[in-house]
Formats: C-alpha cells, structure tokens, sequence
C-alpha cells in the first residue's frame, strides 16, 4: 500500500507548521506545499516590527532556511493557487489547471489586506502591508524620513507602522474609525494608553473619522467626511484582513467568519482540515468558534491538524496570544478577547509610566491579560485563565502579592 499524500494548500506559517509537525511526528508519507507567492513560507509579524523598523533582514521571517524543504522531503510548489476541491474523488484543482490528488488536504489560504476601497485609493502611492512585497515597499518609501505619512486605521498593523514611520523622522497622522485607537482589541482606556504614547511621540490622530477618498491632483491629500483633506506623501491601509475562505465555498464546506472546524481542525468535509488566519475553530475552553489572525494561532492550529491527520489526540487548547513593540514600549497579551467585552479591568502596576499589568475579570475569573514593559508574566497569566477559578481582585492588583501564589 502507497504512502498517504498531504498537500498543504497555503505556505505561510500555519502551512509550514503542518509540514514541521507531521516530519517530526514521524510520518513518512508525502506532502506537498502549495504556495501563492514565490517565496519559502515566512512569519509575517517581523514585516510590520523589526523589518519594517529597519533592525532586522527580510530573510529574518523566514520560518525555516531553504534547503529545509529538500532536506525533509516536503515537495514546495511556489505560484500555485487552489481553485478549488472534489471532496469525493480526493482531487484539488490549481491555478495551472492541475489536479492533485491527495488523502489529506489542509487549507492553509490565510487572510488578504482590505482594501481602502475609496476613490483614487488604487494607485502606488497607497501601500498596503500584508507581504514581504509589501514590506520592501514600505520601508522604503519611509526610512527617506522627512515625509508626510498617513495611516488609515488605528488598529495593531496602524499603530506599529506609525511608530516605524515616526522612527525614520516622518511626519505621521493616524486616522481611525474609532473614538479610541485599539478600542476593539483592547477597549477604550487601554487603548488610551497606546495613543498618549504615540502622541508623545509625534503623531496626530483622526479619530472617529471615515475616509472618502484619496485624491491625486498636485499634491495628494486623502479626503475625510468632514471635507478635511490631509496632504500625505505616503498613504498607508491598515484597515484589517479578511479571510481568504473562497477555495472552502467553491467545494461546499460549511464557512462562517472564515473556514469552521471542529476543536480538532477538521472542516465539515472529511479529511479536509482548515488551518491559520482562515480557519474558525471551536475552542473547548470557551464553547464557542474563534477565529484569530495571530502568528501564534498559526503555530498552535498547524500542530493540531497534524496531530488530527496523524490519528492523535487533536484538541485547539492554547490560549490566543500576540505581541506588539511600539518605540519603547512592548506588550504580550493572551486572553478570549469576545469575552472582554464587559469585563472588569484590573491593573498591577504604574499605567501612567506604562509599566503594568491589565487583567480582564469577568465574574471574578481571568480572561485575558496584559503585561506592558513587564516581563516574564505570561505563564502566570495563561495558568490564571486556564484555571478559570475566581481571584481576589485586590491581592491581583497588589505588586507585593506573588502571581504565583493566586
């Protein structure tokens, strides 16, 4: 009997990890890795922090060397999209108008930029930041320095930009549909934290305002409702990502807020599995489907569709985590963050010299937690989630109080 055959549909992080896990693991059957771009799989975190600040080479995303692939037989197959899949033959149809026939598929296809989608907001002077493309794009465009940077969105990739911009000395306005930058994330006096700091720094905000256009002319300017119009030598989109579930949808797996799968990553068709920022699984933890675009959700739904594939135990149990670096200041958060809404927000620490840690309490249990310019937290804070036992919010707030100890 043939060895069986994954094809891994997808080669970003979440694709790459699938392969990593299944080699390590043992198995010895084929896979093949089917990649959108030209390039090895890379981590696409570094592209709006080290890379684009200009501390660290492209080649530093790489999730592994090149000769990696070759040396544990993983077939790479770059400028190759899926089309779509016939669940009943086993068979995905590609770009090249190739079929492969496979005993496992992984949908890999991840997440694309959201346009602007105004008038004028197509032409190259309007970058946006999803790939290493992107990237190179970007950092040079920002590191002449002296220019005239404006960032439509106030979320994580609008603020971490506006820091790398304000690094190379350019002048940077942030324009967000939001009272309050990173209101969604991580609400509104958290979010407040962040944009005193990049006020500090330099950066104006528009805040709770739409953006109708970008226009040309002599001199560019992106248009606001109001009829305000911002001169800008750089126009940066960071208005969010959206699942690229299309391949799912042609061949009749079931989609909702991207690819659903059971806590083990497999989709509604059999020996189908949806894995990294187009999956929605469900999480044991919470009872409920999470969809997360973090690099680490990439790492940890890799492994469990590999562990599936392999016939092991396969259950999403991590707890969702991120991290961001802004001038001088860094942040990890882990948490359930559709269970913050609502939530009781306690601090440890100074949050007017941005060294504390939030804890998000909803009846009296951790969901998510915070360390800002803190470190070495982050286990104390996932085993406060995963116990799931009420805490005493005046001993959490307490610096003296141990986090071991609660």
């Amino acid at each position: 009997m043939s060895e069986p055959t994954v094809v891994i549909a997808g080669a970003g992080l979440a694709g790459a990890t699938v392969a990593t896990e299944l080699r390590e693991r043992g198995f010895g059957g084929r896979i093949l890795l089917l990649g959108a771009e030209e390039h090895h799989p890379y981590i696409r975190p570094p592209l709006s922090k080290e890379y684009l600040k200009g501390d660290g080479g492209i080649e530093d995303a790489d999730v592994h060397p090149a000769g990696w692939y070759a040396d544990n037989a993983v077939e790479f197959i770059p400028n190759v999209e899926a089309g779509s899949f016939e669940a009943d033959a086993h068979e995905l149809f590609v770009s090249d108008g190739g079929r492969i026939t496979y005993d496992s598929l992984i949908l890999a296809t991840g997440a694309r930029a959201r346009p602007l989608g105004v008038p004028g907001s197509g032409h190259g002077a309007v970058f946006p930041l999803r790939t290493r493309e992107d990237a190179a794009w970007l950092r040079a465009a920002l590191e002449v320095g002296g220019r005239r940077v404006v960032i439509v969105g106030s979320g994580w990739i609008g603020m971490e930009v506006a820091a790398a911009a304000r690094g190379y000395g350019n002048d940077v306005t942030v324009i967000g549909h939001s009272a309050v930058p990173l209101s969604g994330a991580i609400g509104r006096e958290l979010g407040g934290v962040f944009e005193r700091l990049h006020r500090d720094n330099g950066v104006a905000f528009r805040n709770g305002a739409k953006v109708v256009g970008v226009d040309g002319g002599e001199e560019q300017h992106v248009v606001l409702a109001t009829g305000e119009r911002i001169p800008a030598d750089v126009v940066v989109a960071g208005v969010g990502a959206s699942p690229n579930s299309l391949v799912a949808e042609r061949s009749g797996a079931a989609v909702a807020e991207g690819v659903l799968t059971d806590k083990g990553m497999r989709t509604s068709i059999d020996d189908v599995y949806a894995v990294g920022d187009v999956a929605n699984p469900f999480l044991p933890a919470i009872g409920r489907h999470l969809r997360s675009e973090h690099w680490a959700n990439a790492i940890a739904s890799g492994k469990v569709a590999a562990h599936a594939i392999l016939g092991e135990r396969a259950s999403y149990d991590d707890i969702p985590y991120f991290y961001s670096d802004q001038y001088d200041l860094g942040m990890e958060y882990s948490g359930y963050g559709p269970l913050t809404a609502g939530a009781r927000v306690v601090f440890r620490g100074d949050v007017d010299s941005r060294e504390f840690i939030a804890f998000w309490l909803r009846n009296d249990r951790v969901v998510a937690g915070m360390n800002v310019n803190v470190w070495d937290v982050q286990d104390d804070i996932q085993r406060l989630i995963r116990l799931g036992e009420h805490v005493d919010a005046s001993r959490l707030a307490d610096r003296d109080v141990d986090l071991a100890s609660l």
